[in-house]
């Protein structure tokens, strides 16, 4: 039974989305493409989103194509790319002023899936290509964003973990590929890639507003220029249980202070039944300002300028970050490794557990004042064909005693200590 309150449908090999509600001013339109991780298409994935954002047949200048957004009353669009799982995920989004609150005839919906359209099928093109500008342009602004990871530290670590952790694996990549990959991309190479990639990527269409799902359907079928064979679906891959030895990698660089990053695995990803206390467990250790990394390394030990962690329900991944002086390295693994050991021991305070089932409920209910979150976290069931909505999430978080948290903690294992430090000391 489908009890998200989206209706489902399909057009040119597109799964559509649609919430009818006149909760809001707004159409909230998101488009996700999604494709496997690969070393040999990351990188050209990325850059593609960039180079349509330019300019397409119409409005082939960038000019002209701002423009045209202004002539949808000030509508918003964008883009992001990210990874989930072993996937990489393109979404472009629009927010639209319902036609109602402007008055006239105008079919603002309708010019926003023409627009968006365009976008996706019709990019400006020259003797057949992209075009040589846009995608030089382009190739400059992801080559500056990858290299704003390096530059910031934090981020830095982060990733440099996830490679060391994931080495064997597609996850290891970066949503936005490696920066000796961007010379080598032509017009013409990466024509070729966004054509497999609109035939081939996984398409979920969302929109929430004061419309139907045949209305969606038919704006599809009018303005998306394309002849998809086949829709292809997600496939979730067998969490990598953590049973290896932990790995430690210290990197050295010109850093003043240190990064200390670890990385766990656990067999509870986000279609498991474990799911909520999975949830419980990473907000206990380290995802809010109660959290006892929070309390015990940063507060009470003052050894750490920031300590957190971060759960990955689609890849079975949890991780660590903390900010540390150097010297005192040995002794915040001792202090983090302990917190670990306290939530396998069931050593969890009343207040913890309060305190944490408060935070996941204050998101999930801040979730539905936003459409854009709502689509977001409808588009996990797309990822791993796990159908439960936010409700019932909540009423299983509700239910979560601390013996459920000691069970989901005894399938969190510590894989990677990764520790990015001075070129000078010893």
């Amino acid at each position: 039974m489908n009890t998200s309150g989206f209706e489902r449908g399909s057009q040119k090999e597109f799964r559509i989305h649609v919430l009818p509600t006149k909760r809001f001013k707004t159409f909230a339109i998101s488009l996700y493409a999604g494709v496997p991780l690969q070393e040999e298409t990351v990188t050209k994935v990325a850059l593609t989103p960039f180079v349509l954002r330019r300019g397409t047949q119409s409005y082939p200048e960038t000019t002209e194509f701002r423009e045209q957004l202004e002539h949808l009353y000030g509508a918003g669009f964008g883009f992001d790319v990210y990874k989930r799982g072993d996937y990489q995920i393109v979404q472009f989004r629009m927010d639209t002023i319902n036609d109602s609150f402007v008055g006239g005839d105008e079919q603002l919906l309708d010019r926003s899936f023409a627009f968006l359209g365009e976008v996706l099928t019709r990019p400006a093109m020259e003797d057949g290509h992209f075009r040589k500008a846009y995608v030089h342009s382009e190739r400059e602004t992801v080559r500056k964003q990858l290299e704003s990871v390096v530059n910031d530290k934090m981020r830095y670590a982060a990733e440099r973990c996830i490679e060391e952790m994931c080495k064997n694996e597609p996850y290891r990549l970066h949503p936005l590929g490696k920066r000796q990959d961007l010379p080598g991309i032509e017009p013409d190479v990466l024509t070729t890639t966004y054509q497999t990639w609109l035939q081939q990527a996984s398409m979920d269409l969302y929109v929430v507003g004061d419309t139907t799902l045949e209305e969606v359907e038919s704006l599809v079928q009018k303005h998306f220029d394309l002849n998809r064979t086949h829709s292809s679906n997600y496939v979730t891959n067998q969490a990598v249980r953590g049973d290896k030895e932990v790995e430690t990698v210290v990197e050295r660089l010109n850093v003043n202070q240190g990064k200390l990053n670890m990385g766990l695995r656990t067999s509870i990803t986000y279609g498991e039944p474990q799911y909520a206390a999975a949830l419980m467990y990473n907000g206990i250790l380290g995802g809010y300002p109660h959290s006892k990394l929070f309390v015990n390394v940063r507060e009470k030990e003052s050894l750490a300028y920031y300590a957190s962690s971060r759960y990955d329900g689609h890849k079975g991944i949890a991780t660590i970050q903390s900010g540390i002086e150097i010297p005192n390295y040995e002794k915040a693994v001792t202090i983090i490794k302990q917190q670990l050991d306290e939530m396998k021991n069931g050593n969890i305070s009343d207040l913890e557990m309060s305190q944490t089932k408060a935070m996941i409920r204050n998101l999930l209910k801040e979730m539905q004042d936003s459409a854009f979150e709502m689509i977001a976290y409808d588009f996990n069931r797309q990822l791993s064909g796990k159908e439960r909505t936010a409700d019932e999430l909540l009423a299983q978080v509700e239910q979560i005693s601390k013996e459920n948290v000691r069970e989901a903690a005894e399938q969190f294992r510590l894989d990677t200590i990764y520790f990015l430090r001075d070129e000078k000391g010893e």
